[in-house]
């Protein structure tokens, strides 16, 4: 009775530490905290700007510590903020940071607005920066204004910076303490922007040029009346000079003078051309090792003389790429790019949107716990096997025992007493693993008397999920020892999802994809849904301009027709094809790579290259779809398994009948992460994981995952129809893109139109605004049509079938986009009037 009591209180006390926990993590109550600090940083800042001006006339009342004088009604205070806001005003300025107690309203005013929802960011970075800016900014005046410092009512720097600058003075003195300012002052504009370096050495190099030309120019004016001399002796030599060591040198000579000189580097000197056509003064060059030789262009005489200096110390040499390479694209002067910034403003869902379970944490029942020990020394002893030691370890669904037999037991006969073990136990599902790998004991899972339910919110929220750096992070619910079970969908990279039916399939595909909307924004993800029932994935057609991806012809965004199925995958492999020429162009190997590169702005977009989001492709009801369509979609559905990682598509695909005929060997050679919920039989199970196991599943959301050699049992995390719709509308709610991802055409071998039944007689009234459009872009795409012209995708295919009768086009290439058959505008004039 007592332990049942203090577990009574141990509960209590956790559900209102939730209930807690909570109240503060609600949206409201940020808000409303958020809105209290902003207005108190408004109220400061009109404290502070008052005491400007009656800081003189209150300081006396302030002074005087009365808090009597000060509560009274006329108390003769003139601040615009009252008493209270006097005194706040000279306690932060002149009893501690002076000005600079101003960036503690900045900072206020920011959290206010975070808490708020405004889009603040590094909420960490303004707090030390303002935290610096208030320490500088404060010694900085102490020490700028300390002859000051007794001689006014308003202190400046506040006794903060007049203690610290006169300590400071009296350590290193106060060229030392300049000189310390200033360092700290650049330190702090480089946390900033790193920016900073490169303006600090521009403004070096700017200097540098600057007193190595006035160098220059004052070495011209001494050898000004050496250059008679030296043209004297110019005249008196032969016409070939011949130089004691002749050095191979090819100079292009530009006849009229107008050559466009590279930008030096920072390190690099320019010398000036001091060659003129009035007097043809030659300089001699200040560095005795250099041979300066004059060259004039014989043909005219208007061309001036320039000179060049020999190999001794020749310019450095410098070759750009061609325009045509990538590689030699930077955006160095430009912010990082940031595909976000279209939505800038989106959210990601909050926890309190998923419903909480009361009860939810598992409990440890001691009698039950007991109870099955003594059964299972019991049954093990009766057959004559004795154990050691054995261990339980609690989980939401199931207890595993581990047991250690005697010296000289077999393995193989404790894994035969299996039905003997669950007879005793009265249990259904009893699994016996033999050994536990990597441990030196048996395994003995059974379930538990009162099962516990394994919420999505606590998924959702553990710190684990929230602190993940996964790039596709899915969590899957709870292992045997209550621990958070987590997966990184991009290792995985593909995954197969089988069951018996009313065993948790869609709850857990509502689990993968609840757990990418959590961590990804729009700009980094797209699905493509394939729902042949109609009805499990619906919920998710309200987030279409966020996060779906569809072919381009308007229709539902969620794929529920078979027919367009082959048509859609097809389209992902044109997606797959396209994005492999990228990472070709871009000498990269994989998504992560190239995004990574396209956002340092080392790609050219002009030449095609852009940000790519991953594309998880979900298919609920695969056998159905191998039924109608066949071996016709299995084709795409492995070449997406089988080259698709790399790009950053990957696909999940879920059936309720795992047979040899539907999950066939093409398929489980390239989806090596499997998750089986109950089946019935122990044949279905060696279908989906290559052995026993998913038949001793208790079902509701028990689940075995494997990738690689064990699989692990998980309890899937519970989301519910009601909390996905919640999570959706609050996606939906939020500004989207303008349409759906639209995924590539896709021109299939009877998906051609006959050129014969096409009426040249009744063009479209956008035909000659296409032909200009393609032949302006010298792109044969359907797609280009129905972006410029935002039309439907069937009238953008009549166009392009128009354009190709006309011989504006070539033929369809497959995945290609046609050939342009027009060369210019003019051509495609000469070939409208044929119309015509």
């Amino acid at each position: 009775m007592a332990k049942k009591k203090i577990e009574k209180e141990v509960e209590e006390k956790s559900v209102s530490t939730n209930k807690l926990v909570a109240f503060f993590k609600n949206e409201t109550i940020h808000f409303v905290i958020g809105l209290v600090l902003v207005i108190f940083s408004v109220y400061l800042l009109l404290a502070f700007s008052s005491f400007f001006f009656t800081g003189a006339s209150d300081q006396s009342i302030i002074d005087s510590g009365n808090p009597q004088d000060l509560s009274e009604v006329n108390n003769q205070v003139k601040n615009y903020a009252g008493s209270r806001g006097a005194q706040l005003a000279s306690y932060l300025i002149n009893d501690c940071f002076g000005v600079s107690s101003f960036f503690i309203l900045v900072f206020l005013a920011v959290v206010g607005l975070k808490l708020m929802r405004v889009r603040v960011v590094r909420i960490w970075k303004w707090f030390i920066c303002c935290a610096l800016l208030i320490v500088w900014t404060s010694v900085f005046l102490g020490f700028a204004f300390m002859d000051t410092y007794q001689d006014s009512f308003i202190y400046l720097g506040g006794r903060h910076g007049y203690n610290i600058s006169k300590w400071m003075i009296s350590q290193v003195g106060v060229p030392g303490v300049w000189m310390i300012l200033l360092a700290t002052a650049i330190v702090f504009f480089i946390y900033i922007s790193t920016k900073t370096i490169v303006w600090l050495r521009k403004l070096l190099t700017l200097s540098f040029l600057k007193r190595k030309q006035r160098e220059e120019r004052e070495a011209s004016d001494l050898f000004n009346g050496e250059a008679d001399k030296t043209e004297a002796i110019k005249e008196e030599r032969p016409q070939e000079f011949v130089n004691p060591q002749p050095q191979e040198v090819e100079f292009a000579v530009d006849r009229t003078y107008k050559q466009e000189v590279s930008k030096p580097k920072p390190e690099e000197s320019q010398r000036p051309l001091s060659a003129t056509p009035a007097s043809n003064e030659l300089h001699e060059p200040a560095d005795e090792e250099e041979l300066a030789m004059t060259f004039e262009d014989t043909t005219t005489d208007s061309v001036p003389p320039f000179q060049v200096q020999s190999a001794a110390h020749e310019p450095e040499f410098e070759i750009e790429a061609p325009a045509d390479d990538d590689e030699s694209y930077h955006g160095v002067e430009q912010e990082p790019y940031n595909p976000k910034l279209d939505l800038e403003n989106y959210r990601f869902p909050t926890v309190e949107l998923m419903k909480y379970y009361e009860n939810s944490e598992p409990t440890i029942n001691m009698e039950e716990q007991n109870a099955n020990k003594d059964r299972i020394i019991n049954t093990l002893r009766s057959f004559g096997i004795e154990i050691s030691t054995i261990k339980a370890t609690v989980g939401p669904t199931v207890t595993l025992y581990e047991i250690t037999p005697e010296q000289g037991v077999r393995i193989s006969k404790i894994r035969g007493l299996e039905d003997d073990i669950a007879l005793s136990l009265s249990a259904l599902g009893i699994r016996i693993i033999a050994p536990i790998p990597g441990k030196g004991t048996i395994g003995i899972e059974v379930p538990n008397s009162n099962p516990k339910l394994v919420s999505g919110q606590s998924i959702i929220g553990s710190k684990k999920f929230q602190e993940s750096t996964y790039d596709l992070p899915i969590a899957f619910g709870k292992t045997i020892t209550n621990e958070v079970f987590m997966v990184d969908l991009c290792k995985m990279p593909h995954v197969l999802v089988a069951g018996a039916t009313g065993q948790g399939k869609s709850v857990g595909l509502n689990a993968i994809i609840t757990s990418l909307l959590y961590k990804k924004h729009p700009s980094e993800l797209k699905f493509v849904l394939v729902d042949p029932k109609k009805v499990e994935f619906s919920i998710y057609s309200v987030i279409e301009n966020h996060f779906l991806a569809k072919l381009p012809d308007g229709g539902d965004p969620i794929i529920t027709d078979v027919t367009k199925v082959v048509q859609t995958l097809s389209s992902v492999c044109v997606e797959m094809d396209a994005r492999y020429d990228l990472l070709k162009a871009a000498h990269v190997r994989n998504i992560k790579e190239y995004n990574e590169k396209f956002v340092n702005r080392r790609l050219n977009p002009e030449k095609g290259h852009k940000f790519m989001p991953y594309i998880v492709v979900v298919i609920d009801e695969f056998g159905d779809l191998i039924m109608t369509a066949g071996k016709e979609i299995e084709l795409p559905i492995a070449r997406i398994a089988q080259l698709a990682r790399a790009v950053g598509i990957h696909m999940i695909i879920a059936t309720q009948r795992p047979t040899t005929n539907i999950i066939t060997g093409t398929i489980k050679a390239n989806f090596p992460a499997r998750v089986a919920f109950r089946v019935s039989a122990m044949m279905d199970s060696r279908t989906i994981l290559d052995r026993p196991g998913a038949n001793q599943l208790i079902g509701r959301g028990d689940m075995l995952f494997l990738q690689g050699a064990d699989p692990v049992r998980v309890q899937c995390a519970f989301i519910d129809t009601p909390e996905v719709e919640e999570i959706t509308k609050f996606i939906a709610r939020q500004q989207g893109y303008p349409t759906a991802f639209f995924l590539p055409e896709c021109t299939t071998d009877d998906g051609g139109s006959d050129l014969a039944d096409v009426d040249m007689g009744r063009l479209d009234p956008l035909f000659e605004e296409a032909a200009r459009l393609i032949v302006i872009h010298q792109q044969g795409s359907t797609s280009l049509i129905q972006r410029k012209f935002s039309i439907g995708y069937n009238r953008a295919g009549r166009i392009m079938d128009q354009l190709e009768k006309a011989g504006i086009v070539g033929p369809t290439q497959g995945s290609k986009a046609r050939e342009v058959l027009c060369v210019d505008e003019n051509d495609l004039g000469m070939r409208l009037n044929n119309i015509q």
